[in-house]
């Protein structure tokens, strides 16, 4: 495994341990640490890192404890808030969670033997020494507004303690915890391999990936990677093999050629805010150690097309810590083999579904993610749940976007499971805006004091149905397989019609005026914030559309050639050829008369005409594919 001894290292820094004291002391115990950077999260998911050396962050602990380092405007994606003639962003470090040292497995330090590390501290970031704006702030408020309101529904309503076990009163609480973890799925290649679409997704079909056993640097990379992220704590529960891709083959030097493999880890749920953190970490390790084996790992919600993608199933629970010393759980009922959830649990479920227009765009916010959320692929796209055929059979529905996680033998286990979110996914902002969604639903169904009877009801409830909180024309819950026993026209009535781009999804902060309110009334996304969102997510739809995708379409279109020689041809392959050169000339061939499908989009970007360049790179995408489809047939029919 490793060539020197990482028992000898320092992995994280707990909580409990940030005096200045004991900060100096573990960094002196520690020589292999050799820098500290203040990790600041913008609204873009982006992470700030810079090295200062342990002896100057030592020498000036309380200064920069307190204060942080400074960075701009221009540093972080804060359109709207920091910008160049306002630009003054401080980096101040949380003292709440756990921090972790981050090691650069190729630069080994001659005097300890040991990688030399960085102490990434998780911090703020805040404008003008007032405004904390960045991402991690944003869910700190979230856990601490969601609490509160919890709490304050349990003093006002106490008829709910008589469905949360271990609990009589408010009084018996000490505390509330939000828990949260994360499911990391992603790719792993040898560098410059392109896999087969169609092997890929055969292998899929058959299912002769999912589970099976890694052979070679693809073995070696994982089991390093999960022995590391046990040294920080992680309690890493396994990692395997997912859905995608296909059996790797020996080469002549014995090692492994042409990798293209779905891995997927699984660890331990923490606190929201240093679950977050933790899945920031994690992904720094996977690919530092799976690049030291000379494999590529892509984050990419859908990085091949035609194949499974990557999420990153996101779980949300609820625990009660007892001044008996106990846990229970808020979300689970009194008995578990009479309800499916407590009040809360109802309400918190029903909240996330109603309002899952306006907490979309924080989830599918690039073109990658768009990508994935495609039918067929594992990957929701219907606003709806699954609870069980019975409570005795917890569902394991995988065509839901929000999952009813259940054991009746641990009722602590009892969260949700929203399956939308993707690698690339801004897990702060993904549980900040759960959380308000939540609330909602809470404040609905616990100041109807609705009884779990009445809940399961309403969340059953069928199309047309009038209901105290839900949508009179929507279903919330199936226990079916939402791909197979609907069509698209039948899900889009049921369930909602699913935003196809970027755009279509942050037009619900415009459109959705009504859901939209979960957002006022508290200090958790304050106006600037969403609109800073807003605008850090419309740019990098325009900029990625016009400047990555468009070029790179045109790229693709080049290379569908005519192949087939003038004397060995059938009429098939002249028909299919004909096809695809029509094909190509629609999308990419401007004339004196007409400007090409390519050409229409970047017009429209330029002209700020976002309805229209939406609907152009939908119908791009289908030519593309079209295109794609009919070229590989045609080649297939070659001699």
């Amino acid at each position: 495994m490793f060539e020197f001894n990482i028992d000898e290292m320092l992995w994280y820094i707990p909580a409990e341990q940030h005096s200045e004291d004991d900060i100096k002391r573990i960094l002196e115990q520690h020589p292999e640490v050799h820098f500290v950077s203040f990790v600041g999260i913008d609204l873009g998911g982006h992470d700030t890192d810079e090295k200062i050396p342990v002896e100057l962050f030592i020498k000036d602990m309380d200064n920069m404890l307190a204060h942080g380092v400074q960075t701009d405007g221009s540093s972080v994606a804060l359109p709207g808030i920091a910008d160049l003639g306002d630009a003054k962003v401080d980096i101040i470090p949380d003292k709440d969670v756990n921090w972790y040292v981050d090691y650069n497995y190729r630069d080994i330090g001659r005097r300890t033997g040991l990688p030399v590390g960085t102490l990434r501290i998780p911090s703020i970031l805040t404008h003008n020494d007032v405004f904390d704006c960045g991402s991690r702030s944003t869910l700190k408020r979230a856990v601490k507004f969601f609490k509160s309101e919890v709490l304050r529904e349990m003093k006002e309503h106490p008829y709910v303690f008589d469905y949360i076990k271990g609990a009589d009163s408010v009084d018996d609480i000490e505390s509330l915890t939000v828990t949260s973890a994360t499911e990391l799925e992603f790719w792993v290649k040898t560098p410059y391999d392109k896999g087969d679409r169609e092997q890929m997704f055969t292998a899929q079909v058959l299912k002769e990936q999912y589970w099976k056993r890694t052979y070679g640097d693809v073995r070696s990379a994982l089991e390093e990677v999960l022995v590391v992220l046990n040294k920080y704590g992680f309690n890493v529960e396994m990692g395997h093999k997912e859905v995608g891709g296909v059996n790797a083959k020996m080469g002549a030097s014995g090692h492994y050629d042409h990798v293209m493999e779905q891995l997927e880890i699984d660890w331990k749920y923490a606190g929201a805010l240093q679950a977050a953190d933790n899945e920031n970490q994690i992904k720094y390790v996977v690919r530092d150690i799976f690049t030291m084996h000379g494999l590529d790992v892509t984050f990419m919600a859908k990085p091949f097309p035609g194949v499974a993608g990557s999420g990153e199933h996101t779980h949300i629970g609820l625990a009660a810590n007892l001044k008996n010393g106990k846990v229970t759980s808020i979300f689970a009922p009194q008995e578990m083999k009479k309800h499916f959830m407590s009040p809360f649990g109802f309400g918190a479920l029903m909240g996330l579904l109603k309002n899952y227009e306006v907490i979309n765009p924080f989830i599918s916010s690039s073109n990658d993610s768009m990508n994935r959320l495609k039918p067929g692929f594992e990957a929701p796209v219907c606003i709806v749940t699954s609870l069980g055929k019975s409570l005795e059979e917890p569902s394991r529905n995988r065509t839901v976007l929000v999952g009813l996680v259940r054991d009746i033998n641990n009722p602590l286990s009892t969260r949700f499971e929203l399956r939308a979110p993707n690698p690339k996914s801004n897990t702060y902002l993904v549980l900040a805006a759960g959380m308000l969604a939540i609330c909602d639903g809470v404040k609905a169904c616990v100041e109807a004091e609705k009884t779990p009877e009445e809940l399961e009801k309403s969340l059953s409830k069928k199309y047309g149905e009038e209901d105290f909180y839900l949508e009179k024309d929507r279903e919330y819950r199936s226990e079916e397989d939402v791909f197979t026993t609907y069509t698209q026209e039948e899900r889009e009535k049921l369930f909602g019609k699913v935003p196809e781009t970027v755009w279509q999804n942050l037009k619900a902060f415009k459109d959705e005026k009504e859901k939209m309110k979960i957002y006022e009334g508290n200090d958790v996304f304050p106006e600037a914030i969403l609109n800073s969102f807003f605008i850090t997510t419309l740019e990098q739809w325009k900029y990625e559309l016009h400047n990555r995708l468009v070029p790179d379409a045109m790229s693709a279109i080049r290379t569908f050639k005519k192949v087939h020689e003038d004397q060995d041809y059938s009429d098939y392959d002249v028909h299919n050829w004909l096809e695809i050169d029509q094909i190509r000339h629609e999308l990419g061939k401007d004339t004196m008369s007409e400007k090409c499908l390519l050409t229409q989009v970047k017009d429209a970007l330029e002209e700020g005409r976002y309805d229209d360049a939406s609907d152009l790179q939908i119908t791009i995408s289908k030519k593309v594919e079209q295109l794609t489809t009919l070229y590989d047939a045609y080649q297939k029919n070659l001699l």
